[in-house]
């Protein structure tokens, strides 16, 4: 198995196991933590998606803060 393949298979196991975590202490439910652990990462997949696109058409946010930081 590649190398990058079982880095991203491990990143996801910490992911939900976390996720999980904080949602079973929060809540004192194993289903609601579940679905919580499993509803996180595709919300972000679908913020990262149009985060992307945002960045490729130049609309970034705080652009001005990051050009400053970046070139002081």
């Amino acid at each position: 198995m590649p190398r990058d393949l079982i880095k991203t298979l491990t990143y996801l196991a910490i992911h939900l196991t976390i996720g999980f975590s904080v949602a079973y202490l929060l809540t004192g439910s194993v289903e609601i933590a579940g679905g919580i652990a499993i509803l996180e990462p595709c919300v972000n997949a679908v913020a990262f998606f149009f985060h992307e696109k945002a960045w490729k058409k130049g609309r970034i946010p705080f652009s001005g803060l990051w050009h400053r930081l970046t070139h002081a």
